[in-house]
Formats: structure tokens, sequence, C-alpha cells
């Protein structure tokens, strides 16, 4: 609540923060006018150790003051200000020493943006950084929203076995911090979501309980995800930036970054990302040396995880202002690379997106999406869930649209066709990818794409994207297959014997080769055109065959063509996509 530095004992919430150079938290979510609170009202120091800290209602001191008043006793006006079950502090009597279960009161979220837009908002103009933190806003909010509508569920029941969405939202406070916790200060924009786990039940008392904690936590990376894109699409739509992937780790998800940004001064900004790499790569070599391989994604991640907790920096007791902190930011960036990477910051950015806009096409295959979708998270994890299709949905759309608006509801409709047409349970509560439905018959491509899969050598996500390739190109093939099966073929037309006007041969060899030009006969063109048609027919057959096996395997409804796809979303886009994880998000 106050940034990263130390409050003095006895000073004020709000001068701490004053003194922090932090703003005062804010209250956001629609579970908030069911305690009497509106969006964007000040989180004040009492309302916290209430809510947050007790359980209560966070103007608990004002409703025992009246309940007092008509005369209830005390135990009971207490009573009436805790919001579903009092916080119990058990003591365990099997032990001498007495023992406290601490209670969970709320859930801790970091909305943090990808690091070049740490440094547009740190280095740009006043104008840029209000619209930065205007996108951060907007994005934030709307991701809350959708973890109110689509995730957030409440026990329910005898033991809270039975889950049920919650009736009027979240209550969540926000504090927004401006720096790392780095030795020498660096821009950091990030935002501080403490969610409350109180909430109320639907039902006609309005009863109170506590959110389900597997929801929400499963569902953390598919909101990281959401969240990126909307930030991204708040940038792009009121800067005119566009995106770009950048590689920070071989092998590893590319995170997406603001095109056009000198990408030294991301090495500028990252000095606390930097020690954790040190100390990573010696986790690395000792996780390496006693499990005789390199360390898989969730390895990787608890290793990460040490790694940041060994370099963790104390708290620094000098804080500065925004204004201050901007100042020093500016001339350490200039005295590093000059004013000129500074100051044609944001004009090197327009720049950039315009090139980057006319060679990506913001279109959405929907085919080719789910394909891709399911095979990265297939080779990745092996068996997954729907919210693990989501999270990867999300990323193929921040790829794809490099920062253009997507359609309302078009991951969701992604994963439901991956769940229709390409998966099969693995378990009870687990799905994996039905390999029959992705190449029906084709041994020769599963011989062929099996071994890159499964190339222990390779990092999971190099591994994914090869798998992802193979069967967009496959998709690519047999659509083209199909057009060219279903085109009605012109009548041939004599070409004279004495006539030069011979069509420019297709060359196989070097470019440099000369190569002799073909017949035009009427017996040649005549065999061009048998040969294309049974090639077409084969072809069609070949598709037809695979798709009346699948039926009859597996019992699956009829499917329409790809070619019956609605148009709007099912043209190809313009680059091969590489979907990454951003660095940036939800934790």
């Amino acid at each position: 609540m106050v940034g990263d530095g130390h409050r003095a004992a006895g000073t004020s919430l709000r001068a701490a923060q004053d003194e922090a150079g932090v703003p005062p938290g804010v209250w956001k979510g629609r579970g908030l006018a069911a305690v009497g609170l509106t969006v964007g009202d000040v989180v004040t120091e009492r309302q916290a150790e209430l809510l947050l800290g007790e359980g209560r209602h966070p103007d608990a001191d004002r409703i025992e003051r009246e309940l007092l008043a008509q005369g209830k006793s005390r135990a009971k006006a207490q009573r009436a200000t805790v919001l579903g079950r009092p916080i119990e502090h058990n003591r365990s009597p099997e032990t001498d020493k007495a023992k406290e279960r601490v209670p969970w009161l709320g859930m801790h979220l970091v909305f943090r943006p990808p690091p070049t837009a740490h440094l547009a908002w740190a280095l740009a103009d006043y104008e840029t950084r209000l619209v930065l933190e205007l996108c951060q806003d907007i994005a934030r909010d709307k991701t809350l929203a959708w973890l109110e509508d689509a995730v957030a569920q409440i026990r329910w029941k005898g033991g809270g076995k039975e889950r049920d969405q919650v009736k009027d939202g979240l209550i969540v406070a926000v504090f927004r911090h401006y720096e790392s916790r780095a030795a020498e200060s660096k821009p950091l924009l990030h935002d501080h979501a403490l969610v409350s786990i109180r909430a109320r039940r639907p039902d006609d008392k309005g009863t109170w309980g506590n959110l389900s904690a597997d929801s929400m936590l499963a569902n953390i990376v598919a909101a990281d995800t959401l969240y990126i894109l909307y930030f991204m699409e708040e940038v792009s739509a009121r800067l005119g930036w566009a995106w770009e992937p950048r590689e920070v780790t071989p092998g590893r998800r590319p995170v997406m970054e603001i095109a056009g940004i000198d990408q030294r001064l991301i090495g500028w900004q990252s000095t606390r990302r930097q020690q954790i790499e040190d100390a990573m790569s010696v986790l690395t070599a000792k996780y390496e040396e006693k499990h005789g391989h390199a360390p898989g994604e969730r390895a990787s991640y608890v290793l990460g995880c040490q790694a940041a907790d060994r370099t963790r920096p104390p708290k620094r007791t000098e804080m500065l202002s925004l204004t201050e902190l901007r100042k020093r930011w500016r001339t350490s960036a200039i005295r590093a690379y000059g004013a000129d990477v500074v100051d044609r910051l944001a004009e090197r950015a327009r720049a950039a997106a315009a090139a980057v806009w006319a060679r990506v096409q913001p279109v959405v295959n929907i085919a080719l999406a789910a394909v891709d979708v399911v095979a990265v998270v297939y080779v990745m994890r092996g068996a997954f869930k729907r919210h693990h299709l989501l999270a990867e949905a999300r990323r193929y759309l921040s790829y794809v649209l490099r920062g253009r608006p997507h359609e309302p509801g078009l991951d969701e409709r992604i994963v439901q066709t991956v769940v229709d047409d390409y998966t099969r349970p693995a378990s009870q509560r687990m799905m994996t990818a039905d390999l029959r439905a992705l190449y029906p018959r084709d041994t020769e491509d599963q011989a062929v794409l099996r071994p890159l899969t499964r190339k222990r050598t390779a990092p999971p996500y190099e591994r994914a994207r090869l798998a992802a390739d193979a069967l967009a190109a496959r998709v690519r093939a047999a659509r083209r297959a199909e057009r060219l099966g279903s085109r009605t073929r012109p009548h041939a037309v004599a070409v004279p014997a004495a006539s030069r006007s011979h069509p420019r041969p297709f060359r196989t060899g070097p470019k440099n080769g000369r190569l002799p030009e073909p017949e035009t006969g009427v017996d040649t063109v005549e065999q061009t055109r048998q040969t294309l048609e049974a090639a077409a027919a084969q072809v069609a057959a070949t598709l037809q065959d695979s798709q009346r096996a699948r039926e009859a395997a597996h019992g699956l409804r009829p499917q329409p063509t790809p070619a019956a796809v609605p148009q709007p979303h099912t043209q190809q886009p313009g680059t091969q996509h590489t979907p990454g994880r951003t660095t940036g998000g939800v934790r």
C-alpha cells in the first residue's frame, strides 16, 4: 500500500503514500455496491484492515455503533459486521506450542505491461505517459470483469464441495507502483490488485461466502494472456503503434514488444532481470548435473522463482515522486544511448507500425488457429483442460493481430472448434489431442511429425512450433487440393505451332540456369489437362475417404468443409506466426 519503502510507526497511510511517491489505492469491482462502496473510491487504511485483514464489512465501525445504540450486545454487534464465517485462529491440541492457522482472506494479482511499454511510459512525453496509463487502466479493468463473469465461483453447501457464480461480483483494492525493486531505480509501471475472497452467494438471502481458490488460480494464465491482448489493442488504437515478437531465450516463447523501440533500452531497463538470469544459469547447471538433462518448462519456472528469491534486494529507504523519477530515468537513458534514441522513441514506433501492418493482415483463420492451438498445447502438456486452450488461443490472437482489435468471443470460438474437432477425453477431468482427427489415415505425416515433437534435446516450445507449423501446412495443402478439385476446368485451346507466344516456364533448377521452352501443341495441352483432372479427382477421393473413415471410427457428426467457414474470419494471415507468452501480464 505504500510502495516498496518502509512506513514509520505512527505515520498515516496517506502521508506514507505521499512520501513514497505512489498514488492512493482505489476500489474496483461490481461487488462494491453490496458493501456501500463505489468504483474509484480511495482505499482507506481502516477499510483495508477490516475487509482484507478481518473479513468484515469495510464500514463495520459505523454499523457497530448503530447496533449498540439500538441496545444490541457488543458480541452481536460485532458478529453482524462479519461477511460470512468469522475468522478462527485454531489452536492445535496435539502440540505443546500453540499453532495458528493463518486465514486466507485475499488473492494478490499483479498487472504488468511488456518491457517496451515501461520504457515508452518512462521516457516519452507527458501526453504519451497519460495515454499508456489509461491503456493500463482499461486492460486491467476488462480482465477483472472477465474474472468476475467467467471465472469467479463461490463455495456452496456442506464443505464447499459445490460451486456457483457469485451474485454481485468481486471486491478489489488496486495499488499502482512506478518502479522496480532493483538496486538502481528502473521504470516498472504495474498494478497490485488485492481481491477479497468474500462474495455474496446467488440466493435470496444474500449470504456471504468464500471464493473458490481452485477456479481463480487455474485461470491465472488465461487472465494474463487476456490482459496483454487488451493492453496491446488499446495502445495500438490510441497511439498507432504495432507489436512484434522478441525472442528472449532461444527455443522459448517469444515476447510481444512495441515495434521500433531500440532493443538496447530493454537491457538498460532490465537490470533486475539480468541479476535473475545470472543466478538462473548457476541453478540450471546444478540441475543438469543432478538429473542429466536440461530442465523442462515446469522445472525452469521453479528455478526462476528460486533465482528471484535469492537475488531479491532489500527495500529502499529513499523514495521519490514520479516527476523526479522520470527526470532521473531520462537523464540515465540519454547518458547511456544518446538523446536521439530517447527523443525519437515515439516517432520511430509509429514508423515501425506502418511497416508491420503493411505485411500483416489483421484477419484470423479459425480453422488454422484451432490446429495451431491444439498442436502447441498438446506438445507442451500432453493432457490439458479448457483454460489451457483458452490461454494459447489468446497468445495466438496477440501475435496474428499485432494490436488490431479482435472480435469479442473469438478466443472462445477457437477453443470450441478445438474441443469439438481435435480432442478426445484423456481422463475424467482432462482431454488430449485426437491425432486421428488431426491427420486421419496419414501415416506418413505421423512418421515425420512425431520424431520432431519427441526430440528431447529441443525445448518443448520449439517442438510445439514444429508440430503446429507442420499441421498448418497440411491443412493449407488440403484446402488448395479441394479448391482445385471443385473448380470447373476451361476448355483446351489449340495453339498454332508457329506461334512464338510461349508461356513463361516454371523454373525448378538454379535461377541462372536456362531451361528449354515447353511445346504448346494440341496434344501437349490436352495431355496436361487430363493429368490435372486425374490428380484433382484422386485428391478429392482421398479426402472423402478420410472423412468417412473418421466419422465411422469415432461416430462424429458430419462437419462442414473448411471452405464453408464464414469468409470474414477465414482468410489466411499474412505471415507465418509464432505465438508466445509475454513477460508482462497477470501474476
